[in-house]
C-alpha cells in the first residue's frame, strides 16, 4: 500500500478537482473565458491522477473483499477462482502505484524542450571519429521515429567519413526528456578498418546534451560578444568559399566560443550559433551553481557526470551495455539504427524510483 504521505498529497489533489469541478459549473466563472480557461487547464493536467488515485481505492477495497472471501471459503474452485483474482488485482495495485508516485514527482522544467547534442570524438583517433559518426546517426534514426527535426549546426568531419565534431539541434515535443540521458563517454570495442592485423580496438566519444533555452530566458549582453566572420568550408559548393558565411561568437566573460558554417547565410549561421551559446552558458551556469553548492556541503555534484563511462558497444559480441543500469542488449545493429528505446525507457524508470525514494528518505529525516 502507498505511504501515508502519498496518500495525503493524492487526497488533497482529489479534493482540488473536486473544487475545480465545481468552480467550473459557476455562472461567474464561465462567463468569465480567461478564469475559466485557465481553472480547465489545471483540471485537465489532475484528471489523469484522480482517475488514477479513485481506481486504486476501488481496487484496494476489492482486493480486501477477495481476501475476505479466501479466509471464510472452503470450495476449492471458489478458493481458485478467488487465487486468480487476488494476483490480477494485486499486481494492477503495484502498476497504479507507481504511476500514482510517479505523477507526484515534479517535473524537470526542461523536459519539454528541444535540444542541442554534441558529439566529440575522444581516444582512439579516426577510429574515434568514425564512432562519432555512428553515434551521431543513431540519434538521427531515433529521433525519425519520434517525429524530431534534425538540424546540424556544424560540423569538423575527417576524410574516412568520421567526425571530430558534430553539433546538432533536436527539435520536438520532450526531446530532452528522452535524450537528456545521452550525456556521457560512450565507449566502442571493435576492429576498426584501419587495422590490417585484425586486432580489437577501444575508442571512445563523448556526448552532451543540453536543453535550448529561449533569448528571454539567459540574458547576454551584446558587449560581452565578440562576433567573427570567415569563409566557410563545409557542404555547399563553391559559393561557400566565396562569401564569407562562417560566423564564430566568443562570450568574452566565460570564453566559451561557438562557431557555426553549415548555412549559406551569415544571417543563418549566427542565429544557430546564438541558439548554441544561449544553451551553454545556461548549462556553464548551472553547473557553476552545483559546485557552489557542492563545495558548501564538501561533496562533489554535476559536472563530474558527464566524463563518466555509461555505454559500451561490443561489436564482436553485438552487444550494448549501459553501465549505469547494469543493463544489456544484443541488438547492436538495431540500437545503432536508432532503437534506444530499450535503454531510454530503463533509464527514465530508474530515476523516477531515486526519486521516489528521495522523497521517503526525507519524509523518513523529518519524522
Amino acid at each position: 500500500m502507498l505511504h501515508q504521505i502519498f496518500l495525503q498529497k493524492l487526497q488533497n489533489i482529489e479534493n482540488r478537482f473536486n473544487e475545480l469541478e465545481e468552480l467550473l459549473l459557476n455562472p461567474e466563472i464561465v462567463s468569465d473565458i480567461g478564469k475559466y480557461q485557465v481553472l480547465l487547464k489545471e483540471r485537465g493536467k489532475l484528471e489523469k491522477i484522480v482517475e488514477d488515485f479513485r481506481e486504486y481505492k476501488k481496487l484496494l477495497k476489492e482486493k480486501e473483499d477477495t481476501e475476505s472471501l479466501l479466509d471464510e471459503s472452503e470450495d476449492e474452485e471458489l478458493r481458485n477462482l478467488a487465487e486468480a483474482e487476488l494476483e490480477k488485482l494485486t499486481k494492477r495495485i503495484e502498476e497504479l502505484e507507481f504511476l500514482l508516485k510517479s505523477s507526484l514527482i515534479p517535473e524537470d522544467p526542461n523536459d519539454e524542450r528541444n535540444i542541442i547534442m554534441e558529439i566529440r570524438a575522444g581516444t582512439g583517433g579516426e577510429e574515434a571519429a568514425l564512432f562519432a559518426a555512428d553515434l551521431f546517426r543513431m540519434y538521427v534514426g531515433y529521433a525519425q521515429r519520434k517525429g524530431w527535426k534534425i538540424d546540424v549546426v556544424s560540423s569538423n568531419p575527417t576524410g574516412l567519413g568520421g567526425f571530430k565534431e558534430i553539433i546538432f539541434l533536436v527539435e520536438g515535443k520532450g526531446a530532452y526528456s528522452k535524450l537528456k540521458f545521452e550525456s556521457g563517454v560512450h565507449r566502442v570495442q571493435r576492429i576498426p578498418i584501419t587495422e590490417s592485423s585484425g586486432r580489437i580496438h577501444t575508442s571512445t566519444a563523448t556526448v552532451a546534451v543540453l536543453p535550448e533555452m529561449e533569448e528571454v530566458e539567459v540574458e547576454i549582453d551584446p558587449k560581452d560578444l565578440r562576433i567573427e566572420t570567415f569563409r566557410s568550408s563545409g557542404a555547399g559548393g563553391q559559393h561557400v568559399n566565396k562569401t564569407e558565411s562562417g560566423v564564430r561568437i566568443t562570450h568574452i566573460p566565460t570564453g566559451i566560443v561557438v562557431q557555426c558554417q553549415d548555412e549559406r547565410s551569415q544571417h543563418q549561421n549566427r542565429e544557430k550559433a546564438m541558439r548554441v551559446l544561449r544553451s551553454r552558458l545556461y548549462e556553464y551556469l548551472k553547473q557553476e551553481k552545483e559546485a557552489e553548492i557542492a563545495s558548501k556541503r564538501k561533496a562533489q555534484v554535476g559536472s563530474g557526470e558527464r566524463s563518466e563511462k555509461i555505454r559500451t558497444y561490443n561489436f564482436p559480441q553485438r552487444r550494448v551495455t549501459d553501465h549505469r543500469i547494469n543493463y544489456s542488449s544484443f541488438q547492436l545493429e538495431e540500437v545503432l539504427s536508432g532503437e534506444l528505446d530499450e535503454f531510454i525507457d530503463r533509464l527514465i524508470l530508474i530515476e523516477k524510483e531515486k526519486q521516489i525514494n528521495k522523497i521517503l528518505e526525507e519524509v523518513a529525516t523529518a519524522s
